[in-house]
């Protein structure tokens, strides 16, 4: 135990210890209950505005995720080589590797999630601001409806709507845009929308 310790504390395995702390102290809370994966990832869960850049061979993955791998592997692996390397210059050696390989093994883990993440974000709500939809109720007006709207990755979802009070009426079958959403009603604003006048 007390090699594990002095190894962990040791360079340069002491310059990822403490994040690796951080790390599972965030997902302890997140399995707990007590913190939301979204903290990290602007306030959204999984999408856009949590995510890293697909250039950076990341695929839209969510900055937690990808942050709390960099954080293990490489802190895995300067454990191990520092357990198995002494002097500064192999230790310095086994830092460069610990970052190498990091950043290699999480790129690796991450792409095949990224269809995951990709799928997630179409199904954020906001997505749904500027398309069509079709009304499935009776009516809609401005206390009640719902109506049916395509997701970008070709699955549909029911949806509360909502229309002013001046709009021309919307009934079951009509076509909708949607250009607006309520969150604190957790409702979208449709007007009522000709496709073939917009050639759709």
């Amino acid at each position: 135990m007390h090699g594990f310790l002095q190894t962990a504390l040791g360079f340069p395995t002491a310059l990822f210890s403490f994040a690796l702390l951080v790390v599972i102290g965030y997902w302890g809370l997140v399995l707990l209950g007590g913190l939301g994966v979204d903290v990290l990832d602007g306030g959204q869960g999984v999408d856009t505005h949590g995510e890293l850049p697909a250039p950076l061979g990341w695929g839209g993955a969510p900055a937690t995720v990808v942050v709390s791998l960099l954080v293990a592997v490489a802190w895995f692996v300067s454990l191990a080589g520092s357990a198995l390397t002494e002097g500064l210059p192999a230790r310095t050696a086994v830092l460069a590797a610990a970052i190498g390989s990091a950043w290699a093994g999480t790129k690796a883990s991450v792409r095949p999630l990224a269809r995951l993440f990709r799928r997630e974000r179409a199904a954020r709500r906001h997505d749904f601001v500027g398309r069509i939809c079709v009304v499935r109720t009776g009516r809609v007006t401005g206390d009640f409806g719902q109506a049916e709207v395509s997701a970008e990755d070709g699955s549909s979802a029911v949806v509360q709507v909502r229309s002013r009070g001046e709009e021309p009426a919307l009934t079951v079958g009509h076509t909708a845009l949607i250009f607006d959403y309520d969150p604190d009603g957790e409702f979208f604003l449709v007007a009522p929308f000709d496709p073939v006048l917009f050639g759709r």
